[in-house]
């Protein structure tokens, strides 16, 4: 097992004990509310990993290098883009799909550009925006977010 994830755990562990020890009412409601948040996300994670499975049972290594690998040049990243903008999954289900995604041949870049768009891009959320913020505003911060989640991929791109 890696030191880090030892690290991690004795830490959450350590925190755990002392806010038990600081108010157990407190604390108890906040586990509850952990595994009743936990429950609600199971239904999505089943679905992703069904999806996920589906999807590097069905499209072969190759197809996947060729959509989203090294030479798929920046319309391969834009289409990627473009994926992780239209989902909506929640960011824990993104980075196991990112990491297959990555063993199956996508470049760095492309999945840089996926996680990306996912996390800043709205479009289930945008008639929300749109209502709270105003068209033009809800279309500006997603437009710009596209363009900067682009940029951010490429730099990944580069720097790895």
């Amino acid at each position: 097992m890696n030191i880090t994830v030892i690290f991690i755990n004795i830490f959450a562990g350590g925190c755990l004990i002392f806010s038990f020890l600081k108010d157990r009412k407190k604390t108890k409601q906040s586990l509850l509310g952990a595994v009743k948040s936990f429950i609600r996300l199971l239904p999505i994670v089943f679905i992703i990993i069904i999806f996920v499975g589906l999807l590097l049972g069905f499209v072969p290594q190759t197809q996947i290098s060729k959509i989203a690998g090294e030479h798929a040049g920046f319309w391969g990243v834009f289409l990627i883009a473009l994926l992780g903008a239209i989902m909506h999954i929640p960011s824990l289900i993104a980075f196991p799909l990112a990491a297959s995604l990555l063993k199956n041949g996508a470049s760095i870049t492309a999945v840089a550009a996926f996680i990306a768009t996912l996390t800043m891009i709205g479009t289930i959320t945008l008639p929300l925006e749109i209502k709270e913020l105003g068209k033009k505003v809800a279309l500006l911060r997603n437009g710009i977010s596209f363009i900067i989640a682009i940029v951010i991929a490429l730099i990944m791109g580069v720097v790895l």
